[in-house]
């Protein structure tokens, strides 16, 4: 009976060491490598929606004072990894007010950045835009800030079909990205020409009549220009996504975003 009895506490204290380590194994390859984000607003659509949950590829770029982990963070700059590139989605922490944002990388140090009537030129050069269809959801609450979205088409009454206008935006010597349009004329259609300083990126959100990025000096209480440090890492694929205000609600989950590339 005694040999019984220490043979299965021996297997217990086997498996409790078992299960520490795996934990101690997975925080570490989270902290490493991956960073989970939750998407909380719509400044991303229709690339990335409210509720959809990713894992941040923090090797991307190397490491940096806001992605490196312990006490290997360098001071300022990068050490390892690649450099981003233009039309990357990217995770970063916002310089001036210290929360996590997501955006598109749209301007590289030393491009020219200017927005007319609504259309994107890069050095000079425009960014075509091909008529895409619409993008449309219901005109409901969204998310746990139960934010409601704006429409192209407004005024739409709750539950009804809000309407943006969608467009394939071709980048010069880049990829292409599906765009939003919600207003015609917004205030930040026009702009002044954006020129990205050394070490610096320049970030637009897809869903353009409804992004706090780039376009608005830090100044004035807006984004601005990205330093290197700030960067966290690149999202690459959706595991899964929530139409609801939890992702523990798994019968919102949108079942058409599992496993999803982020293009």
């Amino acid at each position: 009976m005694a040999r019984s009895k220490a043979k299965r506490e021996e297997g217990l204290w086997e498996t409790v060491k078992t299960v520490f380590w795996a934990l101690v194994i997975a925080a570490v390859f989270r902290t490493l490598f991956f960073q989970p984000f939750w998407i909380p607003s719509g400044s991303m659509k229709d690339t990335l929606l409210i509720g959809d949950f990713l894992f941040v590829n923090k090797m991307a770029y190397g490491y940096s004072q806001h992605s490196c982990p312990f006490s290997l963070c360098p001071i300022s700059g990068r050490i390892l990894g690649s450099e981003p590139e233009r039309g990357d989605v990217v995770v970063f922490r916002h310089p001036t007010a210290g929360v996590d944002f997501i955006k598109r990388v749209i301007g590289l140090p030393g491009d020219a950045i200017q927005m007319r009537g609504g259309v994107l030129f890069l050095n000079g050069q425009e960014a075509v835009q091909t008529p895409a269809g619409l993008f449309v959801e219901p005109k409901a609450p969204q998310g746990p800030q139960r934010n409601m979205p704006r429409c192209h088409n407004d005024p739409v009454p709750e539950g009804g079909a809000c309407e943006k206008q969608r467009f394939t935006e071709q980048l010069p010597g880049g990829g292409s990205h599906d765009v939003l349009n919600i207003v015609d004329n917004w205030l930040a259609d026009d702009t002044p020409v954006f020129t990205v300083p050394a070490g610096q990126y320049f970030f637009m959100g897809d869903n353009r009549d409804n992004s706090e990025d780039s376009r608005f000096p830090a100044i004035t209480g807006g984004l601005g220009m990205v330093p290197a440090e700030y960067l966290i890492g690149r999202a690459d694929r959706i595991m899964f996504s929530s139409a609801g205000a939890s992702l523990l609600y798994f019968w919102t989950w949108r079942g058409d975003r599992f496993f999803r590339a982020v293009n």
